[in-house]
């Protein structure tokens, strides 16, 4: 009819406020999504340390995660995350090391810092894993800051271009 106008689509209707019951949810939610995001980031800390020791020392991997988990203070779901990083970097370490070649062509892997060439390999293994199920930026982020804490001023920069090389290669519609 001529003068009357139709009503908004219902997505733009007002939503009132989520009942008491349902914003406890969400926090709940939260705070878990925020816990698990912090047990990570420790987790890959320490992979980092692990690494580095191993690279850097004649120490079996094993005595070195074993010491490293008392000291990281880490609840199970973090040491679990902590021995799945470490062990699928050892396991895929010549692997690993092939595409940082690759993707960093100008740089031999064996003459880069040892702690950028951990992060590298630690990044690309969770990149890559079928079993990861952290989103690829969030993967590079956590990167570049383990570069920002850990390795030298232009270690940050290094590790995010090499890295968005390799998920531009690895998934397209990402990069």
């Amino acid at each position: 009819m001529a003068g009357h106008s139709q009503p908004p689509p219902e997505e733009h209707l007002p939503q009132g406020e989520p009942s008491t019951a349902k914003r406890r949810t969400i926090a709940r939610d939260d705070d878990t999504r925020n816990r698990q995001i912090r047990t990570r980031h420790k987790a890959r800390q320490a992979a980092l340390q692990v690494l580095y020791e191993i690279d850097t020392t004649q120490h079996k991997p094993g005595r070195v995660l074993d010491e490293r988990q008392a000291s990281a203070k880490l609840d199970e779901e973090g040491l679990r995350f902590l021995r799945w990083l470490i062990s699928g970097v050892i396991e895929n370490r010549a692997d690993l090391d092939q595409l940082i070649g690759r993707y960093a062509p100008d740089w031999p892997v064996q003459q880069l810092a040892v702690i950028d060439r951990n992060i590298l390999r630690l990044s690309i293994f969770e990149l890559l894993s079928p079993d990861s199920d952290a989103p690829p930026k969030v993967v590079i982020n956590e990167a570049v800051e383990l570069a920002k804490i850990f390795g030298g001023d232009s270690s940050p920069r290094f590790i995010n271009g090499v890295l968005g090389t390799a998920l531009a290669e690895i998934s397209p519609d990402h990069g």
